[in-house]
């Protein structure tokens, strides 16, 4: 029997969250790592063998959450009504969360008080107190506030009333009314999740919704195939609940589209054969008159690594500087903002870094040769000179070390996944590098890479368009972020690190083509030496690709890319996974279980790599995964 005292709590904690959640398979463990599920498998704070107060009610609080999300919602129904905008996703998905708790709390008051807690330690953490303006406020959590208070009729913790105060004009007789509604069909998630649609209208976003999921198909349809847009329109809610299905397009319409309409010829481009005549005339034409196509000819590849790894539509990526995304006030609040939330960590990366910047100079100082028949004379030989002053080999003479030129690129996963404290440590590490690597002349790159949208963008509103070919590919629009490069000096890039921060800007990972991008970007590098750095928490995900194509089709690519940039060996590669195991994929890897270890996992990657003897490859040391 165990000595903890913790460990009886502990399992009733589990045997509880499994029977709230309906499900007795479901593994609980106690970890630092952030709350929440991987499959099968419950993460929640740990636990003290002291079980300080505050520890006990942040645990229960974190298994309650979770248990009820899991009871009561389905992902299925969620997404069927997703909207398009960023703010309205956050909306929507802060009811929905509220929308599960709530059903807790009104049937269980023990829940409901563990609830309050957990909410309580969350609004301490984000300090939603303190902020004074609706711009730093987050709107989304104040819509779940608002009708977490209403469902439950308790009175919100101190930390959270604030946010309520604040977007006090917002919350009008028409999003009362919304509330009402939404309250009346808590039980019900199809209809919550068509009322929340009438709070995010009366919040004011109700341009970020989209078309009603009902419609989508039957407005997109030509209006003389009333046959195909009734088919359509019945099979639109299947359609977007099961992954991989596709809907039959009728002969006429392609072929009209390929010869007739300009914006439909572009759409089908890239599904026609290569020896399709009519399409090839169709882009020969749009390039005739100035107006480049949006999707790669036939024939190009869109990835160097593997021919079988295809993007339906490339037009609407973007490559964009951090200062680009926003202004240079917000930057500055953002940046101001990190330095708040790491400064007990700064001193800890910094004495690490410290340590690695001893190692680079200690490589790059002078050093002598001994024992030569000229040069200056060598001190410690002085008492031979005095005793024979024709002894030879007496002198020694100055040599600088070769240190190769050195270029050292970071690429950051800028998923959701990454948000809270696991982005912030990677921030804050990567400056630190920046700063260390910058003072010891090595040349520092920072990127990261995500998408413009959840679920899909433009591009997959274009793949519906076009009526669902089979096997698009990527379905998505990229964004990859430079927050600083190569040959830009840190003072001048440290604002942009802050906007990691920025509400709403982590969203899906393409983790392939973002790893194939900053490869291109450093083999067109001067510099001798070339280092790639990965951080991830992942693998790729991109829900709107996934669902239309076979299930490894990103993890595939990856897998591919990887292998071409370690075969051809212009550039070191290596990696580090925050929470997931991604020595499966990198052949130079290191695993953390903590998001506080990435500082010292970073240094000391580096200082590994630094030590190696680069004149050859086969006598360098194995590197420490």
């Amino acid at each position: 029997m165990s000595d903890n005292p913790a460990d009886a709590f502990k399992q009733a904690l589990a045997e509880s969250a499994r029977t709230i959640a309906g499900l007795p398979e479901i593994e609980v463990s106690y970890t630092p790592d952030p709350s929440g599920m991987s499959g099968q498998r419950m993460r929640l704070p740990p636990v003290s063998r002291k079980m300080n107060p505050e520890e006990v009610k942040l645990a229960r609080g974190k298994a309650d959450a979770l248990a009820l999300r899991l009871r009561y919602h389905d992902e299925s129904a969620h997404a069927y009504r997703m909207p398009q905008g960023d703010m309205a996703r956050e909306i929507y998905g802060a009811l929905e969360t509220a929308r599960c708790e709530a059903l807790g709390a009104r049937a269980m008051p023990g829940v409901a008080a563990n609830l309050d807690a957990s909410l309580t330690e969350r609004g301490k953490k984000a300090n939603w107190a303190g902020i004074s303006n609706t711009e730093d406020a987050p709107l989304a959590e104040a819509c779940a506030l608002a009708l977490r208070a209403a469902a439950t009729g308790r009175s919100l913790p101190d930390s959270c009333a604030n946010l309520i105060r604040l977007f006090s004009d917002k919350f009008d007789e028409n999003s009362a009314k919304s509330i009402a509604s939404l309250i009346a069909n808590l039980d019900n998630q199809e209809e919550f999740s068509k009322q929340a649609w009438d709070l995010i209208d009366a919040m004011g976003y109700g341009d970020e919704l989209g078309a009603p999921p009902d419609e989508t198909d039957f407005d997109d349809s030509p209006p003389e195939e009333d046959e195909s847009q009734d088919e359509e329109e019945d099979q639109s809610g299947e359609d977007q609940q099961q992954d991989g299905e596709q809907d039959d397009s009728p002969p006429e319409s392609s072929d009209d589209d390929a010869s007739g309409d300009d914006s439909s010829a572009e759409t089908t481009a890239v599904m026609v054969d290569d020896d399709s005549d009519e399409s090839a005339e169709s882009d020969d034409q749009q390039q005739a008159d100035g107006d480049p196509p949006p999707y790669i000819p036939p024939g190009i590849p869109d990835s160097e690594a593997s021919r079988d790894y295809s993007v339906f539509n490339k037009a609407h990526d973007e490559e964009i500087k951090a200062e680009d995304l926003c202004d240079g006030e917000e930057l500055t609040r953002l940046r101001n903002f990190l330095d708040a939330q790491v400064a007990p960590l700064k001193s800890a990366v910094g004495r690490l870094a410290n340590r690695l910047q001893r190692k680079l100079l200690a490589q790059q100082n002078r050093s002598w040769d001994f024992d030569q028949e000229e040069g200056i004379l060598d001190a410690g030989r002085l008492a031979r000179v005095v005793a024979n002053p024709t002894t030879p080999l007496s002198f020694k003479v100055e040599q600088d070390t070769e240190f190769r030129d050195t270029v050292v690129t970071i690429l950051l996963d800028n998923s959701g996944s990454m948000r809270g404290r696991p982005i912030t440590i990677a921030a804050v590490s990567a400056d630190v590098l920046a700063r260390t690597l910058e003072r010891c002349r090595v040349k520092t790159e920072i990127l990261g890479f995500t998408t413009k949208a959840w679920k899909g963008g433009t591009s997959r509103l274009e793949w519906i368009d076009a009526g669902r070919p089979q096997l698009p590919g990527r379905l998505n629009d990229l964004r990859h972020i430079i927050y600083k490069a190569a040959d830009a000096p840190w003072r001048r890039a440290r604002r942009n690190l802050g906007l990691m921060l920025r509400e709403g800007l982590l969203k899906e990972n393409i983790d392939g083509e973002a790893l194939e991008w900053a490869h291109k970007r450093l083999v067109n590098r001067p510099e001798q030496r070339k280092i790639l750095m990965v951080i991830s928490d992942g693998a790729p995900v991109d829900d709107s690709t996934l669902s239309a194509n076979p299930s490894h089709y990103l993890e595939k690519h990856l897998r591919d890319v990887i292998r071409m940039v370690e075969a051809q060996r212009r550039v070191e590669l290596v990696a580090i996974g925050i929470g997931h195991d991604v020595t499966r994929y990198y052949r130079r890897a290191v695993t953390i279980t903590d998001a506080e270890q990435l500082g010292g996992a970073i240094t000391d990657q580096l200082a590994d790599l630094f030590d190696v003897n680069t004149d050859s490859p086969k006598g360098r040391r194995p590197f420490a995964a």
